[in-house]
């Protein structure tokens, strides 16, 4: 009898010295669920799984940190990136179509002109 009595107790002061940093382990695991819970959810709001759509057709107006601005498009599988430059390609002069206006939001509206 006093051989169990000791072995509980000897079994109830182990429990109790545990590690408790043994918790912590768990918390990389939160912490990596809800960081690729985060990265769908943004890629779901700014619709970025269209770029990796075979069949979608996107074009994108970027401005760099220098201010060129650059054209990259996606049709297909095949992604092309044009930089926009005020040099004048042939020497012919063009004529004038319209007008166009950023808003405040970044979109551009073009008026044609009559």
């Amino acid at each position: 009898m006093k051989y169990l009595k000791n072995s509980r107790t000897v079994r109830l002061q182990k429990a109790k010295q545990e590690d408790p940093l043994l918790g912590v382990a768990n918390l990389f695991d939160v912490a990596l669920v809800f960081i690729v819970a985060l990265l769908l959810s943004l890629m779901a709001t700014y619709q970025i799984l269209d770029f990796f759509s075979e069949t979608s057709e996107i074009t994108i107006v970027k401005k760099n940190k220098d201010g060129q601005m650059e054209i990259i498009t996606k049709k297909g599988k095949e992604i092309k990136v044009e930089k926009v430059t005020d040099r004048k390609i042939g020497g012919e002069e063009g004529t004038k179509l319209g007008i166009a206006y950023q808003l405040k939001d970044g979109r551009m509206i073009y008026v044609p002109e009559e």
